[in-house]
């Protein structure tokens, strides 16, 4: 035991030490975070749950890991609450609920049953009572895969339909019936890829199972019907629907009411992160906007989202943008962002992060002197920046900047491509280093506010409560990467803080 003790305390020595592991954004501290995906978010009883999808190294097998927060900055880890089963190998992404009776329950995508015979994999259900630290398989599976894994075959009409059994969404309850949505991609990649293949298999669309017990559940059918409009930026036929989260909007930041709408986050394998906004009527969704939140690569990923007691739609995503190897060479792997908070107001979805993380924030700085591009912070490694500008020109911060000026991670507003851009491309050798652009412009009048986040490797942007960019970036020395600089118009206000560490190690 003395030894198991020693090592441990290395172990978390040496985390500590690691020059790119974030400090305040939520960072997986056992086995390998590939893939890292957030799930399983419920709130109850005041407390906020969140699962996170890792490989234990030990049994090859995907876990669950179980966290829960008072505040979604500090984090307890309790025992994992997925893992293998009758010695399959785990399970993949899926969604949380709690009942009204207390009850949480995890949905998610279960692998195949070691013998293949009792099960073929598909979607599986386990629950738990408060104070939610042990959770029970459900059985049978909810969904259970046909021949082929993730994907299930439905006779309707007559017609036998291939149905997603794949990466379900959480449940939710209306009028004392359960609904869960089910990804498609392994139905997209077997059926619908061709060029000449049955268009009602192309592109980005979920089904829908209904339930009046969480035991049987029954195919409703397509929860959307595939928007390929050729709207200019909204899913094409290359993209699926998986990692799934639906959930109301409200109409205010916090203690809003019912915005009528609702929000359906989700993953393209091949575009990342992005979201419908729409209504739900006579169990379909009409999809009316839609947004991206990864707009160059993947590296946003996997969203998870719950909606707590002041009526916040609060959610996470994994950044997956691992450097090559990093489990092997540094002893960690997996981050997520910052928690997201969203609402709907003024016809659009609005993003920031969660006022939680103010907690963190001291020795505030307000800069003034701007004769030069130079801005003296303490610790350009860990920090939070908040600026305004009259947003009339080009305007924003280069951070991570070297001594020699030659590495920087570039972050500024352009009033001529109404974008907001994050370039990591002059940062260090490592990492997906892209010029990322999110659409963004400012309206007649408005000032330009940045909310910047620098968390080591962790960089993330929010504009104006409407727009964000989140990614990693890997200086080559990153201790002497530390410099922040003004790029293009100076701010009318700008104040830096330092931010506590909210990881234990």
């Amino acid at each position: 035991m003395k030894a198991e003790i020693t090592l441990t305390r290395k172990y978390r020595e040496h985390l500590l030490s690691d020059p790119y592991r974030p400090t305040y954004h939520f960072a997986i501290c056992d086995d390998l975070g590939i893939p890292g995906d957030s799930n399983g978010a419920f709130f109850a009883d005041g407390v906020y749950h969140l699962m996170y999808l890792y490989k234990n190294t030990e049994t090859e097998s995907f876990h669950w890991g179980h966290i829960s927060s008072l505040d979604c900055i500090h984090w307890r880890h309790h025992p994992d609450a997925l893992t293998g089963y009758e010695g399959d190998r785990g399970c993949f992404s899926g969604g949380g609920f709690v009942d009204e009776d207390g009850t949480a329950y995890l949905s998610f995508w279960k692998f195949p049953a070691a013998d293949k015979v009792k099960d073929k994999g598909g979607i599986a259900l386990a629950c738990s009572k408060p104070p939610y630290e042990v959770w029970e398989r459900m059985e049978p599976i909810a969904i259970n895969s046909s021949d082929i894994w993730g994907v299930t075959d439905i006779e309707v009409d007559g017609q036998i339909l291939h149905i997603g059994c794949a990466d379900p969404s959480n449940i939710w309850k209306i009028n004392d019936k359960y609904y869960m949505q089910t990804g498609n991609k392994v139905v997209l990649d077997r059926f619908g890829r061709e060029e000449n293949s049955d268009l009602k298999y192309q592109g980005d669309w979920v089904d829908l199972f209904s339930s009046d017990d969480l035991k049987d559940w029954h195919y409703v059918g397509r929860f959307y019907d595939n928007p390929q409009l050729g709207i200019d930026g909204w899913p094409d036929k290359t993209e699926d629907d998986m990692c799934p989260s639906f959930l109301p909007l409200y109409d205010a930041e916090e203690n809003g009411k019912p915005s009528g709408k609702y929000l359906q986050l989700f993953i393209s394998h091949n575009k990342g992160c992005q979201y419908y906004v729409g209504t739900l009527e006579n169990e379909r969704f009409t999809p009316e906007q839609h947004g991206r939140m990864s707009w160059k690569d993947t590296a946003y990923f996997a969203p998870e989202a719950l909606i707590d007691n002041k009526n916040r739609h609060i959610m996470w995503a994994w950044m997956r943008d691992n450097l090559k190897d990093d489990f092997k060479r540094f002893g960690w792997s997996g981050v997520f962002g910052v928690p997201r908070n969203l609402w709907y107001e003024e016809g659009e979805l609005k993003i920031a992060p969660i006022s939680e993380l103010d907690s963190l924030q001291y020795n505030r700085v307000e800069h003034s002197d701007f004769d030069s591009d130079n801005v003296d912070v303490t610790d350009g490694m860990v920090c939070r920046l908040k600026g305004v500008w009259n947003g009339k020109e080009k305007a924003g911060l280069a951070v991570r900047v070297s001594d020699d000026g030659n590495e920087r991670v570039e972050i500024y507003y352009s009033p001529e491509e109404k974008k907001l851009i994050m370039d990591t491309t002059k940062c260090g050798t490592e990492g997906w280093r892209v010029r990322e652009e999110a659409p963004f412009e400012l309206r007649a009048g408005e000032k330009l506010s940045l909310d910047v986040l620098i968390d080591k490797s962790m960089i993330e942007v929010f504009a104006n409560k409407r727009q964000a960019i989140s990614r990693r970036a890997y200086p080559t020395d990153s201790e002497n990467c530390v410099g922040i600089k003004l790029i293009g118009a100076k701010p009318e206000k700008l104040e830096s803080y330092k931010m506590f560490p909210a990881n234990p190690y």
